[in-house]
């Protein structure tokens, strides 16, 4: 398991100083190459000396992000303000508030809409030259994207990867070469985008809505950049989804399908199927991974309508890997990375370019050693990631270290539906037991005195839910799927805190946007029914909770040994019923401060906190975190 401390650039990308492998040494300095802590027989994957295309390493992929971190830092308040006006526009592109699921055109002219978009910026001919790798499904898609993009750009070619949602920045879906796209390239193409299609508007032709101009924005992106390989993410479904004005794919795949999005795409796992099959294309490969009967028997009848050459594969054979880990935690991924890699191989052999790079004759069991370091590299914001936080130790008047603080790790998984709750329970449980026989390096470094010395022997774990879900989700599913799941591998959470996000949904906002301190008039109704859930049907309780707020609409925060024993009050409404298993939390960047400032308190605390049920909260504790 790759472990991200926390430590961010300004242009989106998580970089750290090293990753941190489980069972290898924190204390090895980095150095601008390290990607394994110590050295030993696996350091042959740390470089790329025996592949012959290597022009896309991730030696030079670290480089190009420092320096566009270094470059984007001295950026003028003129290009910051040019960015704040384009996140403005593309709020306005935001139709209807989510959850509202009728549509704003005809599902019918969906796909026609796009195409007059792209012939109005001059593309409709040009995206026809992209090599692309479109990829669908319930869960997982996104995963494989990530990993199709990383082998590929591994074996030397330039890529460019299309996901949704971005969690902290727009420009996070939209990778060059292994890297969100730059702040200055963004604003470029952005403007151009919307300039001509205003230009349209004037005549007659609407504006599109947000995430159709983002797709377009995204075949602008790679024509413009000449990308070898585009791998595209269907945003949702596939039949009607913007991103299906792809006529020929180079391959498709359809990664685990699930219940998800019903309301859309229909209330059966068979109805479900046949949207994720509509990215077929006539006779053109595609891949997909062990599916139950009911959604197998349809994609399986439209590739034979099609003429589709379907192949099911297998997960990932970790032997194959030679003891290396995947770069995305969790025993799910070896079913997206057994996808991805069908996907790469196919693409390769089918644009001619397999025995060029290969020109041995690898056949088709062997991993290549290009494939094994994109599969190891790959990361993906908010899936399966562990930050450290950096929590600065207690010091009294004259600077000296007065009390070493605790440790607060934050395990962040955007799980929202009942299959994803279930993987991200198995992963979270395993992390948090791998961690346990090891002392929490901070930036890569252990603090002044650690060295040698394991203080975690001496400090009390505790495993914390922070949670959010939309309230179009049912988290009478998804809460006891989590719990019933960590607790099957002997892992049971201490306290639960339900907390609002941060993010508005009629609102783009950037990586740098002002976080709103104020949680005046927030309304916390949901929290409140989510904690009343959490007591009744987790805990076995069943308290009639308060739900009055104070006239300014602020709860009050926990005490701090609220997470240590049982306390008086939890965080509930001022005269509410005791509750000593769960808090309602006022707001996110008040939730962070109060964590840091318990294990600052208390030396011997270990947090262990777990966000998840929201890619939004996930997102937003990103942000606060990255600051």
């Amino acid at each position: 398991m790759l472990i991200y401390v926390n430590g961010f650039l300004k242009c989106g990308a998580p970089l750290v100083p090293f990753f941190s492998r489980k069972r290898e040494s924190f204390f090895i300095k980095p150095t601008p190459a390290s990607y394994c802590s110590t050295p030993g027989p696996r350091d042959h994957l740390c470089f790329n000396s025996k592949l012959r295309y290597s022009s896309k390493s991730v030696q030079v992929v670290e480089t190009s992000a420092i320096e566009m971190g270094a470059k984007e830092e001295k950026a003028d308040s003129a290009a910051l303000s040019s960015y704040d006006d384009a996140m403005d526009a593309l709020s306005t592109l935001i139709s209807r508030r989510r959850g509202d699921r009728s549509p704003s055109v005809g599902n019918r002219d969906k796909l026609e809409q796009v195409v007059s978009y792209l012939k109005i910026l001059g593309l409709e001919d040009k995206i026809k030259e992209l090599k692309v790798i479109h990829v669908a499904g319930t869960k997982g898609k996104g995963s494989t994207c990530v990993f199709s993009e990383a082998i590929l750009r591994n074996c030397g070619f330039r890529t460019g990867l299309f996901t949704s949602p971005h969690l902290m920045d727009v420009r996070e879906r939209f990778r060059i070469d292994g890297l969100d796209i730059s702040e200055e390239k963004f604003l470029q193409y952005f403007w151009e985008c919307w300039k001509l299609l205003k230009e349209k508007a004037v005549d007659g032709v609407t504006m599109p809505p947000l995430f159709q101009f983002l797709t377009v924005l995204a075949f602008k992106i790679f024509v413009c950049e000449k990308v070898d390989v585009a791998v595209i993410e269907v945003g949702l479904g596939g039949k009607l989804d913007s991103t299906n004005v792809i006529q020929k794919p180079v391959v498709c795949g359809i990664a685990s399908l699930g219940m998800d999005h019903m309301d859309i795409l229909g209330h059966t796992l068979a109805d479900i199927a046949f949207h994720k099959a509509g990215i077929f294309k006539p006779q053109i490969p595609a891949f997909t991974v062990p599916q139950l009967s009911e959604a197998m028997d349809v994609l399986q009848e439209t590739a034979n309508n099609l003429k589709v050459p379907l192949e099911v594969i297998a997960p990932l054979d970790l032997k194959k890997l030679d003891g290396i880990e995947l770069g995305l935690s969790g025993d799910h991924q070896l079913v997206n990375a057994g996808l991805a890699v069908s996907l790469s191989r196919c693409w390769l052999q089918r644009t001619g370019n397999w025995d060029k790079i290969f020109p041995n004759g690898s056949n088709e069991t062997d991993m290549p050693l290009a494939f094994c370091r994109g599969l190891a590299t790959a990361r993906l914001h908010g899936r399966a990631q562990v930050v450290h936080d950096i929590v600065s130790d207690q010091k009294d008047s004259s600077g000296s270290l007065k009390t070493p603080c605790g440790d607060l790790i934050f395990y962040l998984d955007g799980a929202h539906s009942p299959e994803s709750m279930e993987a991200c329970g198995r992963w979270f449980s395993s992390a948090v037991r791998g961690n346990k026989s090891f002392p929490t390096p901070v930036n890569g470094y252990m603090r002044n005195g650690e060295f040698g010395r394991d203080l975690n022997r001496d400090r009390v774990s505790k495993q914390v839910l922070l949670f959010n879900c939309m309230e179009v989700r049912d988290p009478q599913v998804l809460l006891p799927k989590l719990v019933t799941t960590c607790a099957s591998s002997g892992t049971h959470f201490s306290r639960a805190l339900f907390v609002p996000t941060m993010s508005t949904y009629n609102k783009v906002i950037s990586g740098a946007s002002a976080i709103p301190l104020d949680t005046r008039r927030k309304d916390l109704t949901w929290q409140f029914r989510l904690q009343k859930l959490w007591e009744r049907s987790i805990q076995g309780t069943d308290a009639a909770l308060d739900h009055s707020l104070n006239p300014d609409g602020i709860t009050t925060l926990p005490p701090h040994d609220f997470l240590c024993g049982d306390a008086p009050h939890c965080g509930g409404p001022a005269g509410g019923t005791h509750i000593t298993s769960s808090a309602v939390m006022p707001s996110l960047p008040l939730t962070i401060n109060w964590l840091r400032d318990c294990v600052r308190r208390n030396p011997s605390l270990k947090l262990e906190v777990l966000v998840t049920g929201s890619l939004h909260l996930v997102g937003d504790v990103l942000r606060l975190l990255k600051r």
